[in-house]
């Protein structure tokens, strides 16, 4: 994937360690595995990638530097 943002390249792991917990969470809350599709897991993502984005985006800035 080609990006001319390169903190966006920097966020999708992280995205993705949200995925991956969201996702296992789901799933021992109900007892039985879900996938990252089901409609419950999909709305957490995006609750918590909207609320945190900002910051993410803040951090990664800073650490990317001049």
């Amino acid at each position: 994937m080609e990006s001319s943002d390169p903190v966006l390249l920097r966020q999708l792991p992280v995205i993705q360690k949200i995925i991956d917990d969201e996702t296992w969470l789901e799933g021992e809350r109900r007892g039985h595995p879900v996938t990252a599709h089901d409609p419950v897991v999909c709305e957490r993502i995006c609750q918590i990638v909207l609320s945190v984005g900002g910051s993410l985006r803040a951090s990664l800035e800073l650490r990317r530097g001049p």
